[in-house]
C-alpha cells in the first residue's frame, strides 16, 4: 500500500514537473525569440504536448491528473479516492514549484535576462490583453469546466481504449489557443503557484483567481459527469485503484 503510494506521487511529480517547465519554459525560453516564430500556438502546443506525452509515460500509474483542478474534479466525479486527493495537490504543486526554479535557473544564465511576469498569469493589468477580473474569471471556470469535461468522458467506460491522452492533449491546446491572451491560461492552480512565486508583486496578490476558478469549474463538471455518465463507468475506477492499494 505504501509502495503503490509512492509510485503514484512520483508520477503526478514528474508529469506536473513536466508540463509546467515544458509548457512555460517554451513561453519564457522560446517564444522570447520572435525570429523562432512559436508565438501563442507554439506556447499552447507546448502545454498540450506535455499532458500528451505524459499521459503516456506515467498516467498508467497514477491516473495522469498533473493539476489540483483535475484531481479535484475527478474526486467530485467519484474517480479519484479520497486518500490520493491531498496527497496529489501536495506533489503537484512542490513539482510546479521545483519546475519554476529549475526553470528560472536556466533562464537566468542568459546575459541580461529579466523575467518579466515569468508565464504566470494575470488579470486586469497583469492580463496580457488587459481583461478584466470579472472576464478571466469567466474564461478559466468555463475552460476549466470543458477541461474536466474532455478527461472524464475520453477514460469513461464506451470511449476509445488508449487513445485518451490524445483528446487530453489537444483539448488542452485549444484552451491555450483560447485563453492566453485572456490569464496567460491557467486552468491549473499548480502551474500557476509555480511561476507567481518568482514573478511576485501582484502575480501573487492575483493567485486566489488561478485556485478559485478552475477548481470550481473542475467540480461542478466532475458533479455534473455523475449523472451524464454510467455509474460503474464512475464508480469501477475507486474499485480498481483500492484493490491495487490494498
Amino acid at each position: 500500500m505504501q509502495n503503490d503510494m509512492v509510485r503514484r506521487l512520483t508520477a503526478e511529480f514528474i508529469g506536473t514537473f513536466w508540463l509546467v517547465f515544458g509548457g512555460c519554459g517554451s513561453a519564457v525560453l522560446a517564444a522570447a525569440y520572435p525570429q523562432l516564430g512559436i508565438g501563442f500556438t507554439g506556447v499552447a502546443f507546448a502545454f498540450g504536448l506535455t499532458v500528451l506525452t505524459m499521459a503516456y509515460a506515467v498516467g498508467h500509474i497514477s491516473g495522469g491528473h498533473f493539476n489540483p483542478a483535475v484531481t479535484l474534479g475527478l474526486w467530485s466525479a467519484q474517480r479519484c479516492a479520497n486518500k490520493h486527493v491531498v496527497p496529489y495537490i501536495l506533489v503537484q504543486v512542490v513539482a510546479a514549484i521545483v519546475a519554476s526554479a529549475t526553470l528560472w535557473v536556466i533562464a537566468s544564465a542568459k546575459p541580461g535576462w529579466t523575467p518579466g511576469g515569468f508565464a504566470a498569469n494575470g488579470y486586469g493589468a497583469l492580463s496580457p490583453g488587459h481583461y478584466s477580473v470579472a472576464g478571466c474569471f469567466l474564461a478559466e471556470f468555463l475552460l476549466t469546466f470543458f477541461f474536466l469535461f474532455i478527461i472524464i468522458g475520453t477514460t469513461s467506460k464506451g470511449a476509445a481504449t488508449g487513445f485518451a491522452g490524445i483528446p487530453i492533449g489537444l483539448g488542452l491546446t485549444l484552451i491555450h489557443l483560447v485563453s492566453i491572451p485572456v490569464t496567460n491560461t491557467s486552468v491549473n492552480p499548480a502551474r500557476s503557484t509555480g511561476p507567481a512565486i518568482f514573478a511576485g508583486g501582484d502575480y501573487l496578490f492575483q493567485l486566489w483567481l488561478f485556485w478559485l476558478a478552475p477548481v470550481a469549474g473542475a467540480m461542478l463538471a466532475g458533479f455534473l459527469a455523475r449523472s451524464l455518465y454510467e455509474p460503474s463507468a464512475i464508480m469501477d475506477t475507486i474499485v480498481v485503484e483500492e484493490r491495487r492499494s490494498s
